[in-house]
Formats: structure tokens, sequence, C-alpha cells
């Protein structure tokens, strides 16, 4: 290896071939994350020499030969609803195991897309994956200067792929368990009306509840978050208490359950029955029983996936990838 200033320069793919003895682009197609035709024998010799060289691919020049970088950019609002942590880890290790790699991107407001724009922030990735409501379809793809972009907010259009939840479906049958239990009147606590997939469930609630001949006395705005939860709570105790109370999240659901836990005495419930929204890996423990509605997370994490690596999938004008949610019922609706 040459010296730059006296100090050794990097290894290269030249000085790994050397070592391991075989050419340059056998050691290359050694160490690349596609499948490419090499023995195991020459592969062992070629990993064995860049482990003892140190040697580490340079992503830039891999990225104007081959067009790519392996990275994905995941554009969110934020991570810190409960529901995002059982989701993204899931996502990135399936992204990972592409042998590509993830960058998140926090918008936090329309302000800030805005400014991404405005001073010319873009990132050189294969495809970018939309959570933030604050983002449309054209705007992603000039902020990315790429086609290759995957709505999960519901602001898609005909010229980018979109996974979505089918809602309705879910909300349908808790909704129907509720009736089934003799529930009269309810109770409705909502997340932020700005994103377009909280309209669509907020909808599907309504529309479920009067197919139902369910009352809807009251409409409560929340966040998604647990201290939203404890609020609306606060609020539902000002009224007369409903037979149900339905949260758009999970995490208001457990804020709800903790500001009444006089109301339900071994998570069973006294007063009002209690449903949440996501499903979420806490509901499945004792402190939380709370009954959802939620979709296989895995399987909507394969279907944003097939996109990222097999582009084609996708036809201008495709319809939205809908992965349908079920009711799980548990103690706060018994």
């Amino acid at each position: 290896m040459a010296e730059d200033n006296g100090r050794p320069a990097a290894p290269t793919i030249s000085d790994v071939a050397q070592l391991a003895g075989v050419s340059r682009a056998v050691a290359s197609r050694a160490l690349s994350t596609e499948k490419r035709p090499v023995s195991a024998d020459k592969r062992e010799r070629v990993i064995k020499a860049a482990e003892e060289l140190g040697y580490k691919p340079n992503l830039l020049a891999q990225s104007l030969t081959k067009k790519t970088v392996n990275l994905v950019a995941v554009v969110v609002n934020h991570i810190h609803d409960l529901s995002d942590l059982d989701l993204f880890d899931l996502l990135l290790d399936a992204i990972q195991s592409t042998g590509k790699q993830v960058i998140l991107i926090r918008v936090g407001s329309v302000g800030r897309v805005e400014e991404f724009l405005r001073n010319g922030v873009a990132y050189h990735v294969d495809a970018a994956l939309v959570f933030s409501d604050f983002a449309d379809a054209p705007t992603v793809r000039r902020m990315f200067r790429s086609d290759h972009v995957v709505m999960l907010n519901g602001r898609h259009d005909a010229l980018s792929p979109a996974v979505i939840a089918d809602h309705a479906s879910g909300i349908g049958q808790a909704v129907a368990d509720a009736a089934a239990k003799g529930v009269h009147t309810a109770v409705l606590v909502t997340g932020r009306n700005s994103s377009l997939v909280e309209l669509a469930r907020t909808q599907a609630y309504k529309d479920a509840l009067t197919q139902s001949g369910i009352e809807l006395v009251r409409e409560i705005q929340g966040d998604y978050s647990y201290a939203s939860g404890l609020a609306a709570a606060a609020e539902i105790k000002r009224h007369e208490v409903p037979d149900a109370v339905f949260c758009s999240s999970d995490a208001m659901a457990m804020g709800v359950l903790d500001a009444c836990r006089d109301d339900f005495v071994l998570n069973r419930p006294q007063r009002f029955r209690l449903y949440g929204f996501d499903n979420l890996s806490l509901t499945d423990f004792g402190a939380y029983p709370i009954a959802s509605i939620g979709y296989d997370k895995a399987v909507y994490v394969e279907q944003v996936v097939r996109f990222v690596i097999d582009p084609q999938r996708f036809q201008p004008g495709d319809k939205p990838v809908l992965v349908p949610t079920t009711f799980v019922p548990r103690a706060t609706a018994e």
C-alpha cells in the first residue's frame, strides 16, 4: 500500500486482490452485497484478506459505477409514538437484509419540507419511504430528485406507489363487537386532523358506528400520545359516561385506562368498554390488555420493501396496496 504524508494509505480493492491471490474483478465480486458468481474458496480468501487489511468499500465510487448507494431514506415527522417502535424495528431489519442501509429524515413540519427544497438539500438514495404527513408525493420526488418514492401517509398520487392500512375492516369488527355487547353510546378520541390517514380512520369509525346504530355522543381531539389520552379521560369524566370509548391509537387508550383505573377492576370494564388502535406489543402485557385494531406489520413491511427492491412492480396509475386490519379482543372490551 502506498504512503501519503508518512501515513499508510487506506487499502484498496487491488490490495485485497493481491493478498488473496485473485484478480481485482474476483475480489470485487466476492465482496459485493449482490449475489455474484465466485467460488467459495476464493470468496473466503478475499474476505480474510479484506479483514486483515482493514479494507472498507468506497460506497461513493460504487454509486458512480452502479448508480446505487444502497441507501434508503425513511421520512418521518418524528419517532416517539409507541406504534413507531413496533413498526420501524421490523422495517429497518427488512431493508438491511436486502444489503441496503437506512437514513432517517425528521421533517416535523410543512416548513421543514419546503426548507429542504429551498436550500437544495437533497439526498442521493435508492428509494424514499414517506411516513410524514407533511409531505405529498410531488414534493418528495422533487426533494430527492427521484421518482422512486413509496408513499405511506395517504398523500400519494398516480405516479408513486403507496401502501395503506385498510382501516375499515378492523374498525367495523371492533364496532360490531361493541354493538353485540349492548353498547348504545360512544366517544371517539381521534389523532391529528392534519393527517389524511387519520381523517380516513376517523371516517371509518363514524361509518361503522352509524351502521351499528351506536350514537357518537362526543369526539375528542388528541394527538396519538399517552398524555392526550389522559386529557381525553378528564373530558370524558366531565360528561355523562358513554357505553364505549374508541381511541384511534393504543397510546391514547393507555392514557384513558390509567386515568380510569377505578372503572376497570382487574382491567375489566365496569362503566364503559375501551378500544384502541395499532395493536401495540404492549397490549399483550398484563398492565394494558386493551382491545385493539391492527394489521400484520410483517405483511405491511413486506409490501413496502418489495417496492424498494423491485421498483418496476409499480406502474403509473396502479392502485395503492391495501393491508387489512383486524380486531383483537382483550379484557377492556369484555
